[in-house]
């Protein structure tokens, strides 16, 4: 007979961008994106003509780039936020 599943087998949900093991409990954060020179190139290039993506721009660039929208939308929510950081500073 099959054995019962373990403990350590329950089903893993994800809930904005954060691993949640069986939708509760300890958050188990999903480990940092590593962006190639190629990705970082093009996500900088494109901060230089615009700050702000519209949705079908964002979906274009993270299939173009091979990354999540989620991880477009947040790239360009950091880089605006240290774009007026140093701006600030002058």
């Amino acid at each position: 007979a099959p054995l019962p599943p373990q403990e350590h087998e329950k089903p893993l949900a994800i809930a904005n961008g954060e691993l949640r093991i069986n939708g509760k409990g300890k958050k188990l954060r999903k480990p940092r994106t590593i962006y190639s020179s190629l990705q970082l190139q093009a996500l900088n290039q494109r901060f230089q003509q615009t700050q702000y993506l519209a949705l079908p721009e964002r979906a274009e660039l993270a299939a173009q780039l091979g990354l999540t929208q989620t991880q477009v939308k947040i790239w360009f929510q950091n880089k605006r936020s240290k774009y007026k950081k140093i701006m600030k500073q002058g």
